[in-house]
Parts: C-alpha cells; sequence; structure tokens
C-alpha cells in the first residue's frame, strides 16, 4: 500500500512539473514602448499596449500576442508587438513579416529596427542586421543596447573580412582580396587600414584614380600621418593631379620643414604649375592709389605668365632695382620691350605710372601678343575717335588712341583721357583682365 502511494505521489509530482514547464524563450531585447508615441494612445489603449509590453519583456509571447490582438492594426505597436511575440515563440518567418508591416508605417520606430536585426541576426543574415542597427541608431544615436550590438557586430564582421584578405592576398587572387577589402569597409568605412591596403593594391594596378579615392578617405581619417601624406601627394603627382599634390605636400612640409625629398617635390611641382612665390607687396597692389612702375612689372609677370616667353636676349642693364622686391619681373618685362629702361640704365620702379604710361604699356602688351599670333580686333575705328584733353602731337596720342579703339581704356562724358592723372593697383589688374579675357 505504501509503495502504491508512494509511486502514485512521484507520478503527480512529475505531472505537475510537466503542466508548469514552459521553454526558455530565446535571448531577446525589448526596448522601452517610445512615449512620444505613447502619448497619443487613448487610455484603454496605453493600459493594454503597455500591459502587453510588460507581458513581453517577461518572455510571455502566447499572454502578448493574446493581448495585442486587441489593439487592432490602427495601433502604431500592433504590428511590431506581433513581432515580438512571434519570436519569443520561435516563429521568427512570421517575426519578421509583422516587423516589416511595422517598418512600411513607422520607419524611424526604433523599436522595428533593432527587432528585425535581432531576427536578422538569428537567421545568419548579419549585413542585414548591421544595416537595421545602424538605421536604429540613426533614429535613437544614445540607445545603449543598439550601440553596443552595432559595435560588437561591426568589429567582429570587419575582422572576419580582413582576415579573408589576407588569406586571398597570400595566394594572389587580387580580385577576392578586393572584394574581402571592401566588404571591410561595409562594417568600418572610417579603418584607415582598409583604405590603404585597398590604395597600395590599385597603385600597383596603376589604377590611380581608384588609389586616390581610398588615400583621400585615409587622410581625412588621420590627416597629421606623415606616411599617408607621402604616399597620397606621390599618388596625385603620379596622376598628374599637381595643385592638389602641392597642397598635400606643402600640409608635409609643416610637418617636416628641412626634408630635402619634400622640397624639392614642392618645387618641382610649382615649377610645372609656373607658380611663383609671390611677396606680400604683390597683395597690396590693389588697394595702391597710384601704381609704381615695379608694382605694374609685377602684375605684368604674374597675370601674362602663361603669355610671356623667356627672353632670348641678354637683360639691359639696369642699376637701381637690387632692392626692389619685384626686381625680377621688372628683368623680364624690360627685356621684353614692355617696360621702359633710362638712358642712364635705371628703371626707377618706384615711379608713378599716369594713365597716359599705362595706355602705352598695354598698346605694347598687345604688339607682342600679336607677334605671338593672338589675335586682337578693334572694336571702335580710330578715325572715330575724338578726345578733347590731348592733341594728336601728344608723345602718347598714338598708343591711347589706339588702346581706346580695342575698347580697354576709355574717355569720360567729356570725351577726355587725363593722360596726367595717376592710375590705381585695382584699376590696372582690371584692365590686364580685360586683355585676358579678349586673349581667351
Amino acid at each position: 500500500m505504501v509503495k502504491k502511494l508512494l509511486a502514485l505521489f512521484f507520478f503527480f509530482i512529475l505531472f505537475w512539473s510537466c503542466a508548469t514547464y514552459q521553454p526558455l524563450p530565446p535571448s531577446l531585447y525589448i526596448g522601452d514602448l517610445p512615449q512620444s508615441i505613447v502619448t497619443d494612445l487613448s487610455l484603454d489603449e496605453r493600459i493594454l499596449t503597455e500591459e502587453a509590453w510588460n507581458n513581453l519583456k517577461q518572455g510571455k509571447g502566447k499572454k502578448a500576442k493574446k493581448i495585442i490582438s486587441k489593439l487592432g492594426t490602427e495601433s502604431p505597436f500592433y504590428y511590431v508587438g506581433l513581432g515580438y511575440a512571434s519570436f519569443l515563440l520561435n516563429k521568427l518567418p512570421e517575426s519578421e513579416i509583422f516587423l516589416k508591416k511595422a517598418l512600411q508605417n513607422y520607419p524611424e520606430m526604433t523599436l522595428v529596427h533593432t527587432g528585425l536585426a535581432q531576427v536578422y541576426q538569428k537567421t545568419g543574415r548579419d549585413d542585414l542586421a548591421f544595416s537595421e542597427l545602424r538605421e536604429a541608431l540613426k533614429s535613437e544615436p544614445d540607445n545603449p543596447w543598439a550601440r553596443q550590438a552595432y559595435e560588437t557586430l561591426k568589429d567582429r564582421k570587419t575582422e572576419e573580412a580582413l582576415n579573408e584578405a589576407e588569406i586571398f592576398l597570400a595566394q594572389g587572387n587580387t580580385e577576392k582580396t578586393k572584394e574581402s577589402y571592401l566588404k571591410a569597409l561595409y562594417y568600418s568605412p572610417q579603418s584607415t587600414r582598409t583604405h590603404l591596403a585597398l590604395a597600395d593594391i590599385y597603385r600597383k594596378e596603376n589604377n590611380l584614380k581608384s588609389a586616390l579615392v581610398h588615400l583621400k578617405a585615409a587622410n581625412q581619417n588621420e590627416p597629421k600621418n606623415k606616411k599617408i601624406l607621402r604616399m597620397y601627394g606621390e599618388t596625385l603627382y603620379e596622376a598628374g593631379q599637381y595643385p592638389k599634390g602641392l597642397e598635400i605636400y606643402e600640409k608635409l612640409l609643416d610637418f617636416e620643414p628641412d626634408n630635402k625629398e619634400t622640397i624639392n617635390r614642392v618645387e618641382a611641382i610649382k615649377n610645372r604649375l609656373g607658380i611663383f612665390e609671390l611677396p606680400s607687396q604683390y597683395d597690396a597692389i590693389p588697394a595702391s592709389e597710384a601704381i609704381s612702375k615695379e608694382e605694374i612689372a609685377a602684375l605684368l609677370g604674374v597675370k601674362l605668365k602663361d603669355f610671356l616667353e623667356d627672353p632670348s636676349t641678354q637683360p639691359p642693364i639696369i642699376i637701381d632695382i637690387s632692392t626692389s622686391w619685384a626686381s625680377k619681373y621688372i628683368l623680364k618685362t624690360a627685356s621684353l620691350g614692355l617696360l621702359d629702361v633710362y638712358s642712364n640704365h635705371t628703371f626707377q620702379p618706384k615711379k608713378i605710372v599716369t594713365r597716359a604710361e599705362m595706355a602705352e604699356i598695354l598698346f605694347r602688351l598687345i604688339n607682342y601678343l600679336k607677334r605671338r599670333g593672338i589675335r586682337f580686333i578693334q572694336q571702335i575705328p580710330p578715325n572715330k575717335i575724338q578726345i578733347s584733353d590731348i592733341s594728336p602731337q601728344h608723345i602718347y596720342y598714338q598708343p591711347i588712341l589706339q588702346i581706346i579703339s580695342y575698347d580697354i581704356m576709355g574717355l569720360s562724358a567729356d570725351r577726355a583721357f587725363n593722360p596726367d592723372l595717376p592710375i590705381s593697383g585695382q584699376e590696372s589688374g582690371r584692365l590686364l583682365d580685360i586683355i585676358l579675357a579678349l586673349i581667351k
């Protein structure tokens, strides 16, 4: 009798255990309800939603699903709630369907993105999971769970891709190597190591355009890295992108001002570009109320640098320009006959240039350019031009007449030219710009 009672007792214990046992739900993060949406619900909807969410967080999928069904499809938490309930019940395809429906109506709800991310991770679709975690952080940058899950997945997948790239590289499979490195960049777009590895491959393939894309990214990540600056500058130089190459090499020169190799490369690029080191006095010319001969020599030398050839004859002897900041421009323009050197071998660099003298300089410049094959067309017939304040006997009459006919300089309302007035630095630069525009 005792044995029968004991057997019956153990049977009831076993039956009770089986009746109350539920399998542990899969690991699932369920975020809090967004209060910005909850506050718009009616009191009854809010009570039901919060009750359903409490059950979800306790892992009670069936009970939560029953409560959510009472909300109706119009509720903002209907499909997302069913998605989480289905996940708890290990119905992952169904969970995905519900969460995608929620996504259609609420694309910025963090709960939807974190739910889908977990479905994708559970079903081995890490690329999609990563994308959803990224979207979740766009909506809620401070979400600690999404941030940790994102960083963990990013680090793992990046390392996997880099290891895969190294294996392909060792096998000599360049295309697969590039694919793996690009996969690593999908997860870690700021990875300097990956950008440099790809840049090195593209350089070896002589695909400089693609190499520069990755070197630019690496340089943006680490703007003070001298190794990257040097590789970037060298690749720009090889690609013939000299202006940008000069910019990068000058940045490198800031970090290593005594490096002869860098100094030489900067000079080489400047020579290719025809860039002169302009003294500070040049920048002050536009503000000058009365331009001097040395200033007009510098304007001519810089603005017309692409059109003024190197003199074929010995430069004239000039005894008063050794201390002038514009001495090299004076020598060149005087050698080409654009500016005068006086019979006593002086240039008088500080002498103020008048409007009449500017007309002659411009006329000489036009004749010089004509001899080089550049055409200029007179806009006004010279015989139609009447000048009230100078006669045909004036020493500068012909240059003034010609420069007016080209519509480069003009007359005042009373047809006066005002030949003895000084000309400003700003006006001088404008006149040379007119000639450059006519050339082009």
